[in-house]
Parts: structure tokens; sequence; C-alpha cells
């Protein structure tokens, strides 16, 4: 998928959506009730990225936003994808050794935590910016090292999840459909990534009945994630033996649960009986799922919170109802349901203009004693 990132016309659309690309060739000016005229233009800074490992999306969309702001980067390659950076640094290189921006990126590795490399390099003096994807405890690292002059963007981690109204269960051919949709979201990528669905929140119903219904719902998701293609999923390489302990102690509470699949570290969905979901819900990945039964929208308000990125919803009529009150609970982003993964790059991430965040806005403000009363004479601050 990276190439596609790269288009020229999904870059332009990048730049004119997420910035304006007004503002980033040159002063946009407008002139203010105070009789002001007041230029803005948006200019790169000396940023600093500790990118996430997880997708080689990160690291590619990373060296786009910069191109796009003009900015200096540094990019610390992660450990657990040291290579997508740099590879792409290196075409660069060989593509364009003299443009200004190859020559403006840098792409390094050095192990997290250490404190005679880091305490020259966080300094005011050599970055503006830092931009920091990772866990908790990566991030609350480098919160040491902020002080005026270098300002930390987060981008924390985060969970996703999935509601699925009571529509879902209308006949055989709206099961399957949503079945299919879910199953994407939560195997594609393998579920590596933060956008993957980790719990559904289902409107089957709490009783027996509604019980019986998500049951054959799960069968149906189980059997979908096991054939999407290899592009979009493939089995597991290492399915995490923390996580598989969990769900098999699940299969030996089969009043509570009902677990599909999983035996051969496939992947596999777990069918609460109660309208909560498993203990270990921030654990689950490897194409693991959990559907929880609720009855009503209140069911499930109360499980999105600021932890929240993706909430994946179907049908749409549901979504029309709910995307002025999720973000209330702390959802970021309100997808279709089945279109987690497919990230559009011109809009907000995790709750923040990430490109507007990263360039520095600089104003040029223009003032003549005929429109405006100066400061210097009897008028000023009068009117």
């Amino acid at each position: 998928m990276l190439h596609k990132l790269f288009e020229r016309e999904r870059v332009r659309e990048m730049a004119e959506r997420t910035v304006g690309i007004a503002s980033l060739e040159g002063w946009v000016e407008r002139e203010t009730l105070s009789g002001h005229k007041l230029s803005v233009r948006c200019f790169g800074a000396r940023t600093l990225h500790i990118v996430a490992g997880n997708s080689p999306m990160v690291s590619a969309s990373t060296i786009i936003r910069n191109a796009i702001l003009r900015s200096d980067a540094i990019i610390k390659a992660p450990s657990n994808d040291p290579f997508t950076a740099l590879a792409l640094a290196e075409t660069m290189c060989d593509f364009a050794p003299d443009h200004p921006i190859t020559k403006h990126l840098t792409v390094a590795y050095w192990r997290g935590g250490d404190e005679k490399f880091e305490q020259q390099l966080y300094s005011p003096d050599n970055i503006e910016k830092i931009v920091a994807w990772g866990g908790f405890a990566a991030l609350k690292h480098v919160t040491r090292y902020i002080q005026p002059g270098l300002e930390q963007i987060s981008l924390d981690p985060k969970l996703s999840a999935t509601i699925i109204g009571s529509e879902a269960f209308t006949n055989p051919e709206s099961m399957r459909n949503a079945a299919q949709r879910l199953a994407v979201d939560i195997g594609a990528l393998n579920q590596v990534a933060c956008v993957n669905s980790r719990v559904s929140y289902v409107m089957s119903g709490t009783d027996e009945a509604g019980v019986e219904r998500l049951k054959e719902f799960g069968q149906l998701v189980y059997d979908a994630m096991v054939k999407l293609p290899p592009q979009t999923s493939t089995t597991p390489k290492a399915y995490d033996q923390g996580l598989k302990e969990q769900v098999d102690a699940l299969r030996l509470s089969d009043d509570w649960y009902t677990v599909i699949g999983g035996q051969q570290g496939e992947g596999a969905i777990i069918v609460s009986h109660l309208p909560e979901p498993v203990d270990f819900a921030n654990m689950l990945n490897d194409r693991t799922g959990n559907l929880v039964p609720v009855d009503a929208i209140e069911g499930f308000t109360g499980a999105i919170n600021s932890y929240t990125q993706t909430v994946g919803v179907y049908p749409e009529s549901l979504k029309d109802q709910l995307i002025d009150i999720l973000p209330l609970y702390g959802a970021q982003r309100i997808v279709s349901l089945g279109y987690a993964t497919a990230s559009l790059m011109v809009g907000p991430n995790e709750g923040i203009e990430l490109i507007r965040r990263m360039g520095k806005w600089i104003s040029n403000e223009v003032a003549t004693p005929d429109r405006v009363a100066p400061p210097w004479s009897p008028e000023a601050f009068r009117t």
C-alpha cells in the first residue's frame, strides 16, 4: 500500500485539506475588524519523530508530512521496524540526493533511554518539536526532556471498538454483511494497528435468545476472518502465548463465554454471554475479537473512553444517532463498519490536526495610523 501514499494527487490533497497549499506557499492575508492587515504562513520546524513500528505506513506518512511542511526531520527508527524509514530515505537519496527534502531528512536508531545521547539531542537548540508515537512508558520517558522551546506532540496508545445495531439481525443477508465487515476490522493488518477492532458491542439482546443470535453471528465473523485474502490478513506468525492462555482458560467457562476457533493460533472470536467484555480486553491481538451482547445504546456508551480511537458502526443510520454522542465519551474517529483500516490521511489524527500542529504558524501584522489608532495617540484603546 505504500506507493499509493506517494501518488502526486494524494499528497496534494493531503496538503490542501490538512493545512492549505496557499498557507504553505506564501502569506495568506486577511483584514480584521480592527483595521489591521493580518498575514499568516505555515513554516516547517526542526522536528524529531519517534515513530511506532506496528505498521510501515507510520514511517511513510511521517516522511510525507515533513515534505509537505518542508521541515527538518530526524526519524528515530523503532526496534520493531528498523528498515522502512531507512529504505525510503535511501530511495530518496538514489532518486534525488540534492533535493532539499532529501537533504533535510535523517533516519537514525539509538536505544531508547540512552540519556547521554538524548540529553544532547533533546534540546531547543537542536529541535523544536517531538512527535512521539508509542506506549505509555515510551511517551512518559520523552516528557522528562520537555522544556520551554521544545514541544511534545503525543500520539498515545489507543484501542478501538465496534458498535453493531439490531439491524444486523434483520435477515441472513444482513448478518453475513455485518459479519464480513467486522471480520475485516478485526483481521486486517493482523490486528496490530490501533484502528483494529478489539471489542464489539452488538445489539443482539442480552436474553438467552439474544446470546444464541450472537453465537451464530460470531461463527460467521470467524468464518469470514479466516478466509480474508492474504494481502489483508494472514494466520499470525507467532500467536501471543499469554493471550492464548487467557483464551484457552475461557473454554472452561462455557456458561459465561463461547470461544470460536483459536486452537491453531489462527485467531479466535470470543462471545461473552453477559454484557461485559473479557477481563483481558486490552490484550486482544493476533486476530482475536470479543463480541459483547447489549440491549440498547446505553449498554456501550460507558465503554467508550479517552483511550478509544476508532469506532466502527453498523448500520449508517445508527452512526447518525451516535456521531454527536460518542465524541463526548472520548471517541476520536467514527467510521463505517469494515473500513477502520482504510485510513484517509487527510483528516484529523487521534483528535488533533497533526500536520497543522507540526507546523509553525507565523503572523505578519500591518497597521497604519489612518486605519488603526496608534498606541501613542490620545485615541488609543478608546474604541
